[in-house]
């Protein structure tokens, strides 16, 4: 059968989205999922999504990796949802949704092109040896270098991800060199097993690593660039805990077509 897909993206980081409200997909494996997120052999994204009915929200965010396994939170995947979601009509300029790791609250521009995202809170950042390790939807491994942008990432990241303390699970890589105004952040996420242009979750841990490394207490706002451009991070940091946590950052429709299934 043919199935509408749109795709869309937020500073690079790329996905399929598919309105299922009328469930048109009975089941779907991971096969045909990894196939689909494929750049070479399908729509090519770092990722998929599912917008579902719900009950007590505007709508529910299901996310597959780009491996087509079910993936914990998707920072940029759920700002570009939201986008999706407004553009189908389902709310006007602001939403409370559902997803893996609860439920978040977002709200839209009027042009429908800059989402700010509220994250989960945090309460708890661990220390490995000189990087930090925290969760903020999705596990993150944060790490600060100099001349980030030489750096092999892919390597680097793969080896973290796959060392003896993380490969079970495996765990997001997140590289980063402080610049006068802003945070350069390059990101190997696991799922995708690469290096992606952006990751919403990555830079999200990555500016709540270095307030606590720089001590800076109360509201916070981090402007950070990505491979595929500008995010900014606000929230609020009491020494100890994260809240009042945002997302923001643009989502773009790409293009929509139909694809067998």
């Amino acid at each position: 059968m043919n199935i509408k897909f749109y795709k869309y993206q937020g500073a690079g980081n790329d996905f399929v989205l598919i309105d299922h409200r009328q469930a048109p997909l009975k089941t779907i494996d991971t096969k045909a999922v990894a196939q689909l997120c494929d750049r070479r052999f399908g729509i090519g994204a770092d990722g998929l999504m599912f917008l579902l009915d719900s009950d007590k929200y505007d709508f529910e965010m299901v996310y597959h990796n780009a491996d087509g396994n079910l993936g914990s939170m998707c920072g940029n995947g759920g700002r570009c949802i939201v986008a999706f979601a407004k553009y189908l009509g389902i709310f006007d300029t602001e939403t409370n949704f559902l997803a893996v790791d609860g439920p978040h609250y977002a709200k839209i521009s009027a042009e429908g092109n800059w989402v700010e995202l509220q994250m989960i809170d945090v309460d708890s950042i661990n220390i490995d040896a000189d990087a930090f390790v925290l969760n903020t939807g999705s596990p993150h491994y944060v790490k600060e270098v100099t001349d980030l942008e030489t750096l092999d990432v892919y390597t680097e990241g793969y080896n973290i991800r796959n060392n003896e303390t993380y490969k079970a699970n495996g765990i997001n890589v997140n590289f980063v060199e402080r610049k006068p105004d802003h945070l350069f952040v390059r990101t190997f996420e696991r799922g995708v097993e690469d290096e992606t242009y952006a990751c919403g979750t990555g830079v999200t841990a990555v500016a709540m690593a270095m307030a606590k490394k720089q001590r800076q207490i109360g509201q916070v706002v981090t402007p950070v660039t990505v491979l595929g451009g500008n995010l900014e991070i606000n929230f609020r940091y009491d020494g100890e805990k994260f809240t009042d946590v945002f997302l923001c950052g643009p989502a773009e429709k790409v293009f929509e077509g139909e694809v067998s299934l």
